[in-house]
């Protein structure tokens, strides 16, 4: 029995939660963690039992870029924080802030075989910005803030903290402490502003980068702002196809022809071509603003003499310092339409297949005529070839991706988050067969929890990004071990487990329409089952292929 000078650990775990404007946690039950359970029962919390651990850190993830919220998953030990550490490498990707609370064995059994001990701070190390174990019951309050901060931090990311049994349990002061939840911010000098805006306004065909963290859905009209205020091209890469991302149609047309580039919190790695012919002209200038000291000396090895700025700040402060710092934009009306025509190009429509499924690109129509009559909608894109042609949709409002990671599988989750962030609008999650089949268990969580979503799944039968792997690299007599079911009905399963279902085998636009309308109508989770042909994801003309996005 505790007295009214003393509370558990748990209880000041959730005092700090609370304190940290934490509205929802996504959680997997578990022995350690159960006196969390409790906690939160007398809290104004929210609390989403998931089927797998995995899905909890999406929803988490979908929740953080969607509300501006740190994201919360909380799991429990063993093979419970195993399942979690997966999809942490889509939040570390996508640079999303949210916290893994893990249950962990008691500190007073270390080191003799206690149930399910093991360095689970050694294990999400390499997948999070910090990781700690919590040390005792007082304490666990500010190691929470502490964390909190770090995911907050420059690039933002997924933190780590491992939560054992009896420092949960144990008796802390039952007193009100102070906490700081806001990270210590590095910004960008007034000197350096004016100078890195002189340096991009000064040029004929300049062109801005921007990294995950300051996508529309997360900073709202930052990146209108800082178009105009420079007069420049300025694109949000989120995706692993780089430069060649279906959503920015004929980027490359740009980048190859921009003669000074500015990197803002984006990476010159893979998805830029580790800067090589793809970006900038012959005599191309470059600067780089990035948080991180790694990011900067990468980029001086690829650039070398070419690179005319690489400074350290964060990135959403940098950018709103840049607009500050700007001098009046000179006219470069000619540039900015050439730049907004090369990136509203889409990949041709495909002839009719010549089997009676649908194609790709005829339900990303239907789902465009459905996006554009609910503005403000919330489209999630999950997967390979499917993925990128709903990902090419055109679409002004929130929008999450399985990221830079390559992850798939998401989808589901991403959708029940979504529901319960953005209540008002509707959601639409477009994902293919193969990444439908991770969290299929998920739609009694979407029903139970009562989440509102339609989820289109364009059903191929097969693991098309692989698939057009083995087309292209071996041959088309040789693809093999990349088959699903050709009679799967995700659309039954979600029935069974509370959902709206429905299925359309053949090419029928109109039925396609109805049955969108339907779903929607139904004001619950929604399962659209669509038989379409194996394609791959859509080339602009004028780009080369980009490689396959695997999972």
């Amino acid at each position: 029995m505790r007295d009214n000078t003393t509370i558990r650990g748990a209880d000041a775990l959730v005092r700090s939660l609370q304190d940290a404007g934490v509205r929802c946690v996504f959680s997997l039950s578990g022995n350690q963690i159960m006196p969390v359970y409790d906690a939160l029962l007398d809290s104004d919390i929210r609390l989403v039992h998931v089927r797998h651990e995995a899905a909890a850190v999406y929803m988490a993830e979908a929740w953080a870029q969607l509300t501006g919220q740190i994201g919360v998953a909380l799991v429990t030990a063993g093979a419970g924080f195993g399942n979690a550490l997966g999809a942490l490498i889509s939040a570390q990707a996508s640079e999303t802030p949210l916290v893994l609370l893990s249950g962990d064995s008691p500190r007073v059994q270390d080191g003799m075989g206690a149930f399910q001990e093991m360095d689970q701070v050694a294990m999400a190390r390499p997948v999070t910005k910090l990781a700690l174990r919590a040390s005792t019951p007082d304490a666990l309050a500010s190691e929470f803030a502490q964390v909190v901060r770090a995911a907050r931090a420059g690039r933002p990311g997924p933190v780590h903290l491992a939560l054992p049994a009896d420092v949960l349990t144990d008796a802390a002061p039952a007193t009100t402490q102070t906490l700081s939840f806001a990270p210590q911010v590095q910004a960008l000098a007034d000197a350096d502003a004016a100078a890195v805006a002189a340096f991009v306004q000064g040029a004929e065909r300049p062109l801005v980068l921007l990294g995950p963290s300051l996508a529309r859905t997360r900073t709202g009209a930052a990146q209108a702002q800082l178009q105009a205020a420079l007069a420049a091209p300025v694109i949000c890469m989120e995706s692993p196809r780089g430069l060649r991302d279906p959503a920015h149609g004929a980027l490359t047309d740009l980048t190859r022809r921009a003669d000074r580039i500015l990197l803002l919190g984006k990476q010159a790695d893979f998805t830029t071509g580790f800067m090589g012919k793809d970006m900038g002209a012959p005599d191309a200038r470059f600067a780089v603003i990035d948080p991180e000291d790694t990011a900067l000396a990468r980029a001086r090895a690829r650039l070398g003499a070419r690179l005319e700025f690489a400074l350290c700040a964060d990135p959403l402060p940098a950018l709103q310092a840049l607009v500050a710092h700007a001098a009046p934009a000179p006219a470069r009306a000619p540039w900015l339409a050439e730049a907004a025509e090369a990136l509203a190009k889409r990949a041709p429509m495909p002839p009719a297949p010549e089997k009676p499924e649908f194609h790709a690109a005829q339900v990303g129509a239907a789902l465009q005529a459905q996006l554009a009559a609910h503005p403000g909608a919330v489209l999630i894109c999950d997967g390979g070839e499917f993925g990128q042609w709903m990902q090419a949709i055109p679409h002004d409002g929130p929008r999450v991706i399985n990221g830079v990671s390559g992850a798939i599988g998401a989808g589901p989750a991403y959708a029940i988050a979504a529901s319960l962030a953005c209540p008002d609008m509707p959601v639409f999650a477009a994902m293919g067969d193969g990444t439908a089949g991770f969290l299929l268990a998920e739609y009694e969580t979407a029903a139970r929890e009562g989440a509102r979503f339609v989820a289109i799944i364009g059903n191929d039968t097969v693991w098309n990004a692989e698939h057009q792997i083995q087309i292209r690299e071996f041959g088309p007599d040789r693809t093999f071990g990349c088959t699903l079911s050709e009679g799967a009905r995700y659309d039954l399963a979600a029935e069974a487990l509370g959902c709206f279902g429905a299925y359309l085998a053949s090419n029928d636009s109109a039925a396609l329409e109805k049955t969108l309308r339907d779903a929607l109508a139904a004001q619950r989770p929604a399962c659209v089952n669509l038989r379409i042909c194996p394609a791959p994801a859509p080339v602009v003309q004028g780009n080369s292929p980009a490689p396959a996005m695997t999972h």
